[in-house]
């Protein structure tokens, strides 16, 4: 999965917000820290406020 793609996917998600989005989102980050690494991950959850909206922590696992 491109970068871009998590990060359209990952939009989506904070739209609806709710607990089962939150685990898809915790999918796609989990896609690509796989693919491209914890920094790209880390750098969506500040980009989108994952924090925020779904208490994402950066570096972290939750």
């Amino acid at each position: 999965m491109t970068i871009d793609k998590a990060r359209k996917l990952l939009k989506v998600q904070v739209d609806f917000g709710g607990s089962y989005n939150r685990h898809s989102a915790q999918l796609i980050l989990a896609e690509v820290v796989r693919e491209h690494g914890r920094k790209a991950a880390d750098d969506l959850i500040v980009e989108l406020a994952l924090n925020r909206v779904f208490d994402f922590v950066v570096g972290g696992d939750k």
